[in-house]
């Protein structure tokens, strides 16, 4: 019973639409009407407003980890698992805006650094040097979370290779137009609304 509760409690967190709230609160407009449509902070950069999006990053990694931390200290290991599995799930498919979310890269990555934070700054690392190359924040993050559960795996976390394998395939899964995008050498490039 704990674990669902916990999983539940990750869940609901994640739900929260951070990017969305952001820039309904200083007026710039319904994120979802804007550039990709997507909830998180690249989108959220596209409407000129670094702050908004630096705050929109910092708050939808945060609540990946907060559910992992919270759980881990008050459930134990599993339940960590599971709350920032649901939270990166919830971000992805938020029950408050009909289950279309955003793709879930900073939940990822703030979910990542609670588990384990050495995987979790190789992951952030593996981001931002796949970004200082190609300016392509899509290919980063792709690059980046196919990294996490096969760097897992060479240090001896398989404990966190069903979690990290799990919100791998489902950033694949929600990127899915930015790899056709990516491959027809269309994709749009980091600060370009």
């Amino acid at each position: 019973m704990t674990l669902i509760l916990w999983t539940l409690f990750g869940y609901l967190l994640g739900s929260v639409p951070f990017g969305l709230v952001i820039t309904r609160t200083l007026g710039l407009g319904d994120l979802r009407q804007i550039g990709s449509g997507n909830i998180g902070a690249t989108n959220v950069l596209r409407t000129g407003n670094k702050p908004a999006a630096l705050a929109t990053l910092l708050l939808d990694s945060g609540k990946g980890a907060i559910a992992v931390l919270l759980a881990r200290h008050f459930a134990g290991d599993s339940a960590a698992m599971l709350a920032g599995g649901a939270a990166f799930l919830g971000h992805c498919f938020p029950v408050w805006l009909g289950f279309k979310g955003g793709k879930g890269v900073a939940t990822f990555l703030g979910t990542v650094l609670a588990l384990h934070w050495p995987l979790g700054l190789i992951a952030c690392a593996t981001w931002a040097a796949t970004a200082a190359v190609t300016r392509i924040s899509s290919l980063s993050a792709l690059v980046a979370a196919l990294a996490v559960p096969v760097v897992a795996l060479l240090t001896g976390r398989g404990d966190l290779i069903a979690v990290t394998c799990f919100m791998t395939a489902l950033i694949f899964i929600r990127h899915h137009a930015n790899i056709r995008r990516l491959m027809a050498g269309t994709e749009p490039r980091i600060g370009r609304k």
